[in-house]
């Protein structure tokens, strides 16, 4: 046993920073008052370590209490709540030093003076490297009364402070070695977002989430209310009693930290179930560590289903990050990237580059280590399953797949990375989706692209004019049903060395075989006509040109490039109409219609070639799934082409914009 020797109560200043610091913690330093739990119960396990590294060489630390643990103790009578810890506790000097100066960590120093004596290289894991989790207690607490003593002695330290810039400082004995910290807790009165932290249940929840795993057992004793009985064991009415049984709180060993050979199926998904709340199996486990300059442990779950809100901004980004068993971040988005933010998990690192507040990292070097590492291995595992289960990657697919395409739209980088991971209906198949490799391996040797059209439903898709040249020659064609699957070929413009090709963009560029005498048709031969249309629709249309690709359809809207006509028709949903597709009407020159117009207009019908011009312009934003500009113009169109038809009637019928009575 250490000499004892006597100090009188002092009353004490901290220095000048500390009471700065003090209003920081107390104000803004940490997001949620509860964090007081974490960074004290951190500070008591730290207290724990340290007494196991210097019973490495010196038994007689351990004095009659081997067995390390923490202890919580709420009295509601008394409104304080007190940590406890058996560790290695301080000395008067010690608290002096470690309290009274501004982010002095006990911590930092106790590790250096390990490495200089050679104690417990390699088993170091303390987490309290700021000095200033300590200082959050006032966040909850009106005085801080903290007593400890070191091993081998009686005489202990009692400190205590209200918070206002100074404490009392004096010796005191104390039977057993450790620290113990009570918070004399501000008044609760219900209102706002206050937590009562005298409740049982409530320490019991904060400790679950942020201290789960520490290395040691966090008791403590629960009160609940029992009936009395009588001698035969019958309850009697209106009496009850206190029965006080002391509990764990937390499950001590981290799940991630085990060898994955050791660990079955089954205890992943329990640990699932029971730490994320997911009742459903997930579909895939990935548990790896790293060891090395950085190391860490992971444990990632692919989950069954999409969680809620993955799709509207409303569920977690990112999986749990944990220092040292300690969780830091609930939802650390920087360690996965955007379009895997479906994946639940943990990652538990052995050293961070963490803030003062431990809430959130400082960037460097060490987090994009991981991320990339934690990435490789999702996607490698997406990749198997797509090769070895394709039922169950469709199944994810039709769960995460928007998800991952958004990857690819909002980071041309990912191209490589994700683009063997699309799946995509196509002609090909009605019951199976496709990848891109599949689609290439598939080509006859003739086609020389791609080709996709985007729409809303496979039945309004493949009703399209646009797609019967491609038909005929059999190609196939990939259906871009999603509202981004569009978008991707702004990143996405070939896939081993095939060019992406919409059907309704531009020219298809086909090698088409001769065709017969009878369907040869040459500009010259339209010219008039086409002239003709161009002008009557100049403010609808660019161009109007002789079609390759119409063969039963009489018109088809194509675009110019850029924004195609279904790229429109979504930035007009997102309220972005002034985002327009350049219009090409293509005319079959093989169809009646064209060759009755062609007649019409050299027989003089000019003002009725100018009215059908527009209904077919009409009929070709209708195939597009398009508003037509003036319905009742359309409408009257129609009616007007029908009496015209029949002739009888003719007289009678309305005058609209459209007219074919004379």
């Amino acid at each position: 046993m250490s000499v004892e020797v006597a100090f009188e109560k002092k009353k004490m200043e901290f220095q000048a920073e500390v009471k700065q610091l003090l209003q920081i913690v107390i104000n803004s330093l940490y997001t949620h008052k509860e964090i007081f739990l974490r960074e004290l119960v951190a500070n008591a396990s730290d207290a724990l370590d340290k007494l196991r590294i210097l019973s490495l060489t010196d038994a007689a630390v351990l004095e009659d209490s081997p067995e390390p643990s923490i202890f919580i103790e709420i009295d509601a009578e008394n409104r304080t709540l007190t940590i406890s810890d058996n560790g290695v506790g301080m000395s008067y000097e010690e608290v002096l030093e470690n309290i009274g100066t501004i982010a002095k960590s006990g911590s930092s120093s106790f590790t250096e003076y390990a490495k200089q004596n050679n104690l417990g290289e390699g088993t170091l894991d303390l987490i309290g490297r700021f000095g200033v989790g300590f200082y959050s207690a006032f966040m909850v607490a009106d005085k801080v009364t903290l007593v400890t003593r070191p091993p081998k002695t009686t005489q202990g330290v009692k400190w205590e402070s209200t918070g206002d810039g100074t404490y009392e400082i004096e010796a005191v004995e104390k039977q057993t070695r450790g620290t113990d910290i009570t918070l004399h807790l501000k008044q609760f009165d219900g209102a706002g977002n206050d937590e009562d932290f005298l409740n049982q249940y409530t320490i019991q929840k904060h400790i679950q989430k942020h201290c789960n795993f520490i290395a040691y057992p966090i008791r403590m004793n629960f009160v609940t209310e029992e009936p009395e009985t009588d001698e035969s064991g019958k309850p009697i009415e209106g009496k009850k009693r206190n029965t006080i049984t002391e509990k764990i709180l937390n499950s001590i060993q981290p799940i991630w930290i085990k060898n994955p050979k050791d660990t079955d199926r089954e205890e992943y998904f329990r640990f699932y179930r029971q730490h994320f709340h997911d009742w459903n199996e997930p579909s895939e486990v990935l548990h790896t560590k790293s060891e090395g300059a950085i190391e860490f442990s992971a444990l990632l779950f692919i989950p069954s289903q999409a969680p809620y809100g993955l799709y509207t901004g409303d569920a977690p980004r990112g999986p749990q990050l944990y220092c040292k068993h300690v969780l830091v971040v609930d939802d650390c988005c920087e360690l996965l990237p955007e379009y895997l933010r479906f994946v639940r998990g943990i990652v538990d690192a052995t050293d961070l580059p963490l803030n003062i507040s431990r809430e959130t990292l400082q960037h460097n070097n060490q987090i994009h280590v991981i991320k990339n590492h934690l990435e490789k291995k999702v996607l490698e595992k997406l990749k198997s399953i797509l090769t070895e289960d394709r039922t169950k990657y469709e199944t994810l697919w039709g769960q995460f797949g928007k998800a991952i395409k958004g990857g690819l739209f909002m980071d041309f980088q990912n191209t490589e990375k994700l683009q063997d991971l699309l799946l995509f209906e196509s002609s090909n198949s009605i019951d199976q989706k496709t990848t891109l490799r599949e689609y290439v391996d598939r080509m006859p040797e003739q086609q020389k692209a791609i080709y996709y059209i985007a729409g809303e439903s496979r039945t309004a898709i493949e009703k399209l004019p646009q797609l019967e040249v491609l038909r005929e020659q059999q190609f196939e064609i990939l259906y871009f049903l999603d509202k981004i699957d569009e978008f991707l070929t702004q990143n996405l413009h070939e896939y081993a060395g095939k060019k992406l090709q919409s059907a309704s963009h531009g020219d298809l560029d086909l090698d088409l075989p001769p065709q017969s005498e009878a369907e040869v048709t040459t500009d010259d031969q339209y010219k008039r006509l086409l002239q003709f249309m161009q002008e009557a629709l100049k403010d609808q249309v660019k161009e109007v040109r002789i079609s390759k690709r119409l063969k039963s359809n009489p018109v088809c809207l194509v675009s110019a490039g850029g924004y195609s006509l279904n790229m429109e028709r979504l930035m007009a949903e997102a309220n972005q109409p002034s985002f327009r597709a350049t219009k090409i009407l293509e005319v079959n020159p093989n169809h009646g219609v064209i060759k009755a117009l062609d007649n019409m207009l050299r027989e003089g019908g000019e003002s009725n070639v100018s009215d059908c011009c527009q209904l077919l312009y009409d009929q070709a934003m209708l195939m597009e799934n398009y508003k037509v500009e003036d319905p009742v113009r359309f409408a009257n169109s129609v009616s007007n082409l029908i009496i015209r038809a029949y002739g009888e009637g003719a007289k009678q019928a309305p005058r609209g914009d459209a007219d074919f009575t004379e």
